[in-house]
């Protein structure tokens, strides 16, 4: 595995973690700069580090990368690097389709296993693919791909039970949606343990399992194609049944408050998160994330929608209803050839545009209020009418500054996530400049927490 550095990330994160706030569906900026790249994720966790393992969907649908970022807060993501790449020719060659990729650890055999969603472009295949490693984050060898005891699977999932049995969840279209046992060295697909066909066609997809006390939860999406849909949760006590009747867990109607389930992630034996995708499907790259704490009281789970919240230094709490301060982008200070914009859909209906280019335009925002001082997440609420990124460098307080992402929003003011250093009162400065000589954003305005 890379070496890389999280002692200081990780300090600052506990001395100032109700700061640093998720924001589903936002732009999420990484190590790189660029939008985080681990789309139909999941997640394993070792010593104190998050490792998120997901899909690069930076070269569109075709199979990129299956990426690796780590992080010890769920907030500030570090991109490690790729377990596999694109290859000249095979599985993993040009045109194909990996979806979906799923890591858990062999305790027998002291190995990463990967599995994952193999399939050519017209999803013809229907094919699972494995993959092993010696570290979590490092290089995989490939395998082989297969169709598990010889049916298709598209969307699916992998579990770990608490007796280190490790199973596949595979959505096969003529039978159901399926919990297989897995063998010993997690290598090979072994038996059934259940499966579900659901009555009137309905079928379940994108399966995601976590094991609460002595109760199996186990979240799946309807079968919609990239729209979303009211995703369903079921529960047992035991894998092989009897399991519980299907029912919603998000508001009924928000169609999970447009997201799919891809992975249901554990914080304690009463708590987890609930990990989904909000997919972009004529632009896959720009698709982002919604991420929202699951409220568990004994089988019974309800998720409600929430604009951002913090992760606390216990996993298994978190802080909603932050307060905030809004700064508006045209009350700021320009410089270049930055002007205020119409925006019909933006705070005041103005903006503040024209942020870098050519003449260099810059946006200074000044007297930033802060209550502590330490590392906080700032909502960037912003503009942009390409369908490729646009990216500002964006310096706080005089620093040297860091490359900052900004994804497609045509039709109304998304958010984007800055993550700084801020220092105690109402003397903080935020200046956006362009980057490479790109247009900036348009920023209608900043959101920041009122500790």
């Amino acid at each position: 595995m890379r070496v890389f550095s999280i002692t200081l990330a990780a300090t600052l994160g506990r001395l100032a973690s109700a700061s640093l706030q998720i924001v589903p569906g936002a732009t999420w900026t990484t190590s790189d700069g660029e939008h985080l790249q681990a789309h139909g994720a999941g997640m394993i966790r070792e010593n104190g580090t998050y490792y998120m393992i997901g899909e690069d969907k930076s070269g569109g649908h075709s199979f990129t990368n299956v990426n690796c970022y780590a992080s010890t807060d769920l907030v500030q993501w570090t991109k490690v690097g790729a377990l596999l790449s694109r290859q000249a020719s095979g599985d993993l060659g040009p045109n194909r389709v990996v979806e979906r990729p799923k890591v858990i650890y062999n305790d027998r055999t002291r190995k990463y296993v990967l599995w994952m969603h193999m399939d050519s472009s017209n999803y013809g295949e229907a094919r699972v693919a494995v993959a092993t490693g010696d570290s979590v984050c490092g290089r995989y060898q490939y395998h082989r791909s297969f169709q598990p005891l010889g049916r298709e699977s598209r969307d699916m999932g992998l579990f770990k039970d608490t007796d280190g049995k490790g199973y596949l969840l595979t959505e096969d279209r003529k039978h159901g949606l399926r919990i297989v046992a897995l063998s010993d060295d997690y290598l090979n697909p072994t038996q059934d343990i259940f499966s579900w066909r659901l009555e009137g066609g309905n079928r379940v997809e994108a399966p995601a399992m976590v094991k609460l006390g002595n109760t199996y939860f186990l979240f799946a999406s309807m079968m919609t194609g990239w729209d979303s849909n009211d995703n369903q949760y079921t529960t047992a006590t035991s894998l092989r049944g009897p399991w519980a009747p299907w029912r919603k867990f998000a508001d009924s109607g928000t169609n999970t408050y447009n997201s799919q389930t891809t992975y249901i992630l554990k914080t304690s034996e009463t708590s987890a998160i609930y990990l989904g995708d909000r997919w972009l499907r004529d632009n896959l790259m720009a698709s982002t994330y919604v991420w929202l704490p699951l409220h568990i009281s004994g089988t019974s789970v309800i998720m409600k929608n929430l604009v951002n919240w913090a992760p606390t230094g216990n996993p298994a709490s978190w802080q909603s209803g932050i307060a905030e301060t809004t700064y508006e982008g045209e009350r700021a200070s320009y410089g270049g050839r930055a002007r205020t914009v119409d925006c019909s859909r933006c705070s005041g209906s103005k903006a503040a545009g024209y942020i870098g280019g050519p003449d260099r335009g810059t946006v200074t925002f000044t007297g930033i209020r802060s209550d502590v001082d330490g590392l906080t997440t700032i909502r960037i609420k912003f503009m942009n009418g390409d369908s490729t990124p646009r990216y500002a460098w964006v310096r706080v307080n005089g620093d040297a500054g860091r490359k900052v992402a900004f994804l497609t929003a045509r039709g109304d003011p998304a958010s984007s996530t800055l993550h700084v250093h801020l220092r105690r009162g109402n003397s903080n400065t935020i200046t956006f400049e362009g980057w490479n000589g790109g247009w900036g954003p348009d920023i209608d305005r900043l959101m920041v927490p009122v500790q």
